[in-house]
């Protein structure tokens, strides 16, 4: 391909994805390709895809079938990302829309084809981010085998990173606030045999370069006494636990650790040390074997805890998974029911903690024109803050509450 091809490049999925696609846009430009968001004037398209959902899977296959509607007839497109190493040849095959699949480790690029591995994408350099704020993924894969995931089979086992590289790419990004993200983030460095918690020292070393660093997805067993106190003490207190459900019968055919009382221990135990800490969690509805008296202690539970931030997923029958042999589905008319009645609930909790902030003067980082976040809004995920337009994008302002909109707040200055 010319050096003065163009490139377009489209992410779905999760923030590990966005940072990959990062990776592979750096790539690219070395290779002396030029990006484009003019899909009629791209040599070459690329699609991060997902597969960890069967509508994950869908979004993906109806992204690819959208852009070869649009591009021109000279363009090539490539798929890469989760989709792609889980079922590259059935897509090869079944979608002839596709020039070139690449799985993970495989270039992107059509003028070198490979069938093995020939880079590692995790530390891959990165340019700058081109906002205030940078997802970065400091492992990959995972070794559990919760029941409903897939991830290990394609993800493979985890592979944590060398600290020095975490420290390069912090610097290389330019941001106020790095976002921690990996498949079992908390579990950082055991692969590398360096002792459990390992996580702690990369967070004393990442405070010294940016102003705010958040963690997200943290599995709850995980979860000691000297992370809490680093936390509470380093990072912003903001806890993104994974719980994904509450009643002890159910947790075990999940195969994941953890019930209503252990989580209500750690929870309590994290606002002892912090107050004002913020918690964020994604709770999975219609398991196998799911129960009225299931749905109902979780409903307890949401009541009990107020978390301010939580999301519902209905369960996805995934093949290879221990979740697909179990016996007990759910009709799919019954898990809606339940997952509405979880979000009325908690769209009223989160409603209720925004208006109790009304008045208060808070910290803002202004990620763009009008818009920022405080320390209690994850990027992308969670509310965001409407600021004056004279607020300089990229630094922190402060500013008092004026009103609030469901998960959104209004600020000014005065």
């Amino acid at each position: 391909m010319e050096t003065d091809s163009k490139f377009h490049l489209v992410t779905l999925g999760c923030p590990k994805n966005e940072v990959d696609s990062e990776k592979l846009t750096g790539m690219l430009i070395s290779d002396g390709m030029e990006a484009t968001d003019d899909l009629t004037n791209a040599d070459l398209i690329v699609v991060n895809t997902c597969a960890f959902i069967e509508e994950a899977r869908e979004e993906s296959i109806e992204t690819i079938l959208n852009l070869d509607e649009l591009r021109n007839e000279e363009s090539k497109i490539v798929i890469t990302g989760c989709l792609a190493e889980r079922y590259g040849n059935e897509i090869q095959n079944l979608l002839p829309e596709v020039d070139h699949v690449a799985g993970f480790g495989v270039p992107v690029s059509l003028t070198r084809k490979a069938t093995a591995p020939e880079f590692d994408l995790l530390n891959l350099p990165r340019p700058a981010s081109d906002k205030p704020w940078a997802y970065l993924k400091i492992a990959e894969g995972c070794d559990r085998a919760c029941g409903f995931c897939s991830i290990p089979s394609f993800r493979g086992p985890q592979r944590s990173r060398d600290i020095n590289s975490i420290l390069e790419e912090v610097d290389s990004l330019q941001v106020k606030e790095v976002v921690l993200v990996a498949q079992d983030l908390a579990a950082y460095g055991r692969d590398q045999g360096v002792g459990k918690k390992s996580i702690i020292p990369l967070i004393e070393e990442i405070v010294q370069r940016v102003d705010w660093v958040r963690l997200l997805y943290l599995y709850p067993s995980e979860i000691n006494q000297q992370l809490i106190d680093a936390m509470c003490s380093l990072t912003v207190p903001y806890f993104d636990l994974s719980l994904q459900h509450v009643s002890p019968s159910l947790m075990r055919r999940m195969k994941r650790w953890g019930d209503a009382e252990r989580f209500r221990c750690l929870i309590s135990e994290i606002r002892r040390n912090s107050p004002s800490a913020v918690f964020r969690s994604n709770f999975i509805v219609g398991y196998p074997g799911e129960t009225e008296e299931d749905q109902d202690e979780l409903i307890s539970f949401i009541k009990e805890m107020q978390l301010d931030w939580c999301g519902f997923f209905s369960f996805s029958d995934e093949e290879g998974t221990y979740a697909s042999g179990l016996e007990g589905k759910i009709d799919r008319s019954l898990i809606v029911e339940r997952l509405k009645e979880l979000s009325y609930l908690q769209d009223g909790i989160t409603s209720s903690k925004r208006d109790a902030l009304i008045g208060e003067r808070i910290s803002v980082l202004v990620d763009s024109h009008g818009v920022g976040r405080t320390y209690r809004e994850a990027p992308e995920i969670d509310g965001v803050v409407s600021v004056p337009d004279s607020c300089k994008v990229g630094e922190f302002t402060d500013l008092i509450v004026k009103g609030s909109l469901g998960p959104d707040l209004e600020a000014d200055l005065t």
